[in-house]
């Protein structure tokens, strides 16, 4: 999965193919409409004032769209926000940020206040960092439970292709399964397949090492654990994208095709835990969305806008907040550091607990 998304000038996201939008595999919030940023950048303005100010650092940009509504937003406010970074490691999509950013009417005078790095800032910092559906496309281990333990469900060359080949799990797949088999309100019986993101506590561990003062907010789709693991779920979540379609084979075109599984935020809070960060809130997409004004952003919108641009904004509201589209899957976590809870867009129903 590594390989497949990361591989320099052949990995998914490295290679320079259209990725978002029509033209690509999917769509991703931030391109539905200014809606979705303009609303996170209510809550990170929020965050910020209660962290004294700072930067914003976007783990993973994407097309530029969350970057430059939340500048768009900023300014068009008066809200202070000197500098805006990209941690961007795919330099094909950093250079299509760079162009968003140039041509796009509102940002062009401001591409100052924008800075791009390759890995999280080595510096101290304060401040807000945001990632949207990054998470996500971490790679992950395939695993079976056996009734000795647990096999790794292993890539193996299969003629021109790649096939999936059970063999022993090492002893961090196997030690990973046992604490969460130790979690779960039961445990997963002999033959449950499902997925494990081993390297996300050394990715939060890097992301957040050089913050100093502020927070870490996490949009993706995911599950608190024990709906995660649970035994209708056998099977994991594990899948690729390609021209708006549900791959189930993502051993299909390495590559030439998105691989995703969804994220376990039981294990994202306790990883945050063991980084020195602190929960904040958890909260469905649609709740977080609503406490942060996206009735009042939608109403701005539709005041400069004609009737089948306010229809488009109203269709793009109605995909954001409903169950059945991103509303629920889609879920908001806030890591904090030197932070003090309530903080804006988790008072209307945090779902902390569940996790």
């Amino acid at each position: 999965m590594q390989a497949a998304l990361y591989e320099p000038e052949l990995g998914y996201y490295m290679a320079g193919k259209p990725i978002f939008g029509a033209a690509g595999d999917f769509v991703t919030a931030p391109e539905l409409s200014p809606l979705f940023a303009a609303c996170l950048a209510n809550g990170i303005a929020d965050l910020l004032g209660k962290s004294d100010g700072g930067d914003v650092v976007e783990l993973g940009a994407g097309s530029g769209a969350f970057a430059q509504h939340v500048l768009t937003s900023f300014i068009a406010r008066g809200a202070p926000l000197e500098r805006y970074r990209i941690v961007e490691p795919s330099p094909a999509l950093a250079a299509r940020q760079r162009e968003r950013l140039a041509n796009a009417p509102e940002t062009a005078a401001h591409l100052d206040r924008f800075e791009w790095l390759a890995e999280p800032p080595a510096e101290p910092w304060q401040g807000v960092a945001f990632a949207n559906e990054v998470i996500d496309a971490l790679p992950v281990e395939r695993f079976r439970v056996t009734r000795d333990g647990v096999d790794a469900i292993a890539v193996v060359a299969s003629g021109d292709g790649f096939a999936w080949q059970p063999r022993p799990a090492d002893a961090a797949l196997a030690a990973g399964v046992e604490s969460l088999q130790r979690k779960l309100p039961s445990r997963m019986p002999a033959g449950f397949t499902s997925e494990l993101r081993l390297v996300q506590r050394d990715w939060l561990a890097a992301a957040s090492a050089s913050l100093t003062h502020g927070a870490i907010l996490v949009a993706d789709y995911g599950l608190p654990r024990a709906q995660y693991y649970h035994p209708a779920r056998d099977g994991g979540t594990l899948c690729g994208f390609h021209r708006h379609r549900r791959v189930d084979d993502v051993l299909a075109a390495p590559g030439a095709q998105d691989i995703t599984a969804w994220v376990d935020f039981s294990a994202l809070a306790e990883d945050a835990t063991s980084s020195g960060l602190a929960l904040g809130g958890f909260a469905t997409q649609a709740h977080y969305l609503l406490e942060t004004g996206i009735d009042r952003e939608l109403a701005r919108l539709a005041e400069a806008a004609n009737a089948s641009e306010r229809a488009a904004h109203r269709q793009a509201a109605e995909t954001l907040l409903l169950p059945g589209e991103m509303g629920e899957r889609f879920k908001l976590m806030a890591l904090l550091r030197g932070i003090e809870v309530p903080i804006l867009g988790f008072g209307f129903r945090d779902l902390s607990a569940s996790l």
